[in-house]
Formats: structure tokens, sequence, C-alpha cells
């Protein structure tokens, strides 16, 4: 659903209006009858982009113990009697 507010309302109920966002609405803000922004839910996509960067660079680094073929086989069955 989309909300449309003028200015001055926006200004002044702006953490209202930004809990709407969170909720996953859209804001439209006007001057007059004319809209000239409009607040929407944040691209998780960037986040999840981001993060993905993150762990490539930590896996790069070093930082982290490789693990083998044969210790994934044995954590694999673990635990089985098969």
């Amino acid at each position: 659903m989309t909300l449309t507010v003028k200015i001055g309302e926006a200004k002044t109920h702006l953490s209202e209006l930004l809990a709407k966002v969170e909720a996953g609405e859209e804001v439209v803000i006007q001057r007059g009858h004319e809209p000239v922004a409009k607040l929407v839910p944040f691209d998780d996509g960037l986040r999840q982009r981001a993060a993905f960067h993150g762990l490539i660079a930590t896996r790069d680094s070093g930082a982290i113990k490789k693990v083998s073929l044969d210790e994934i086989l044995a954590w694999k069955h673990e635990g089985h009697r098969y």
C-alpha cells in the first residue's frame, strides 16, 4: 500500500512514517499536489551482495582453515551406521 503525505506532515511524523516503511509500506511525499520523493524499504539485495563479498574476501584472506575432501566425507557419514 502507498501512503501519500505533504512535506510538513512528513517532517512532523518522520519516525512513524519510517516505521510504516520498515513494515513494507511505501510513502510518497508531496509538495502541494506534486510528488517529490518516495520512501521505500532499503534494498536487502545490496546487503546480501555486501555480505557475500565479505565472505569471499575472508575466504581468500586465508583466515579460514581449508577443509579436505576426506574431512567432508567423514562429517557426512558421522553418526551413520552404513
